[in-house]
């Protein structure tokens, strides 16, 4: 597919989104303390007060992609006749747009947290804590994200391919509830909300990619973690980001999300092979029963009964994470899934990518609760003390040919988080055109712009200490879309409503 002529940019979007990312990182940069005191009082004051809304809406977003991919909704084809990628490249760029280099930095480690502060008042670091923290990674990174990426997908899907819009921006996909509004207020203020929470989203993807291939390189080469060599490194991906979006969609992103998967399965399997590999297996398998025999325990679980803050603290955090950057992922599985039935998107992306999170927390963060249990290494301490990444980097380290896979680790991290906001970076420049009709592409100048604003927030927030701004941003930005989630949820029962209707009618005439 070539270049064809660029969509025109919507300068009223364009100019107001710009101008709200400068705001967000003016303050950061001149009152850095103030600005985490705000931040943390901001992430505290949402999960607490408005979580049970995140927990609510999830799970019934679940069991209307469900519903839809089981009855004749899901036989619903769009657009040609013919899937446009093959399944590996469509699973592969739908993966690596919606997960980034975050799957590597929490795949590992992430157990930890759940190990030593126990979900359901288990004791910490007993038997019954060991067995939840190796379910909870999977539960987070599973078919509840995942349906919180499958939503807008679903919606926009509807109104592009089903109603012939052409356009991929957020307030099109609501239109069946708002009506024809994407050139006023209600439209204009939709598509800014999916840009700003686009932005901060991707801010704490691209810091936590940045946060691995820097405790990679310098364990490699033995210089100093810091902001400055975390900078250096988003500056790499920036380019890199730029280049591919440059390119385009076929020749740039769906080759480094090609490359990229084919890498990161080369090293889950080294380490399986080369690793405790029964310890992986059964623990593997342990986990994965429990998650099944309590998915909707998890699923509805509020902490209304306890003092404890682990649902606020975590599950809380990753639906708004998900739902902050469920518009991007949905405008771009979109355009990369002509041709396929609403059946094989909703099982695709529920399945495909909860399997691939999965493969992750059961081999690398299996290898690391071996570690840590047979006292082979502080991961724990390493984890809670320093930083996730810095705890997989010596899990890496260990490795027969250490020195390579700590290599090879940071060119995934890297090419990870690249193939994301590639991602990021078009579906910012498709969501601030006026139009993008299926065979049409943002203006060049348009997603290298959004490519290298992309680099610049997130390199504030690591400034700030990392991970609480990274994770304020997310569950900031989420909030004003909760609203447009409940727009989308009833859009997407109304449009295929009335197909059938539509065709019913033909039919009997």
């Amino acid at each position: 597919m070539h270049q064809s002529d660029p969509a025109k940019p919507d300068w009223l979007i364009f100019g107001l989104s710009a101008g709200l990312l400068a705001l967000v990182i003016l303050p950061v940069v001149l009152l850095p303390e103030d600005s985490q005191s705000v931040i943390n009082a901001t992430f505290t004051l949402i999960t607490q007060e408005l979580g049970v809304i995140y927990i609510a809406l999830t799970a019934a977003i679940i069991g209307l992609l469900l519903y839809i991919a089981l009855c004749p909704w899901g036989n619903i084809r769009l657009g040609r006749e013919t899937a446009r990628y093959s399944k590996f490249s469509w699973i592969s760029m739908l993966f690596c747009c919606g997960i980034g280099g975050s799957v590597i930095y929490w795949g590992a480690t992430e157990w930890v947290f759940y190990y030593t502060s126990p979900p359901f008042e288990a004791v910490a670091r007993s038997n019954t804590a060991t067995v939840w923290a190796a379910s909870y990674g999977m539960f987070h990174w599973g078919p509840g994200g995942w349906a919180l990426y499958c939503l807008p997908t679903l919606a926009i899907c509807c109104t592009y391919y089903l109603k012939g819009i052409p356009s991929l921006r957020l307030s099109t996909a609501c239109e069946p509830v708002i009506g024809n509004q994407a050139n006023k207020i209600p439209g204009r203020v939709i598509d800014l909300l999916f840009i700003v929470g686009l932005i901060s989203s991707a801010a704490t993807g691209l810091g936590f990619g940045t946060s691995v291939a820097a405790s990679a390189l310098t364990r490699l080469i033995d210089i100093e973690d810091n902001f400055s060599t975390q900078l250096g490194i988003i500056s790499v991906m920036t380019v890199l980001i730029a280049f591919s979006v440059y390119r385009g969609l076929d020749e740039g992103i769906k080759t480094l999300s090609n490359i990229n998967s084919i890498l990161a399965l080369t090293l889950v399997a080294f380490v399986f092979v080369v690793g405790p590999t029964q310890f992986i297996a059964e623990m593997s398998v342990t986990a994965v029963g429990n998650l099944v025999q309590n998915f909707f325990t998890m699923l509805t679980s509020t902490d209304a009964l306890t003092d404890g803050d682990f649902v606020e603290s975590w599950t809380v955090f990753y639906w708004a994470w998900w739902l902050a950057l469920g518009p991007f992922v949905g405008m771009f599985v979109c355009k990369i899934s002509e041709g396929r039935t609403l059946r094989e998107l909703i099982f695709g992306m529920l399945f495909w990518g909860s399997a691939g999170c999965a493969l992750f927390f059961m081999v690398l963060g299996n290898y690391a609760l071996d570690t840590e249990l047979r006292g082979l290494h502080g991961v724990v301490d390493e984890t809670l003390n320093q930083s996730p990444s810095a705890a997989l980097a010596s899990l890496i380290e260990r490795l027969p040919l250490g020195g390579f896979w700590l290599a090879f680790l940071a060119v995934i991290g890297i090419i990870f988080t690249a193939t994301t906001y590639d991602s990021a970076s078009y579906t910012l420049a498709a969501g601030a055109s006026v139009r993008l009709a299926p065979g049409e592409h943002p203006a060049r100048w348009h997603r290298v712009f959004w490519a290298v604003a992309l680099g610049v927030l997130p390199a504030c927030l690591l400034s700030l200490g990392g991970l609480k701004a990274l994770q304020t941003a997310s569950v900031v930005a989420s909030l004003p879309l909760l609203v447009v989630y409940l727009i989308m949820y009833i859009a997407i029962i109304k449009t295929l409503r009335e197909m059938t209707e539509t065709k019913l009618a033909t039919s009997i005439a």
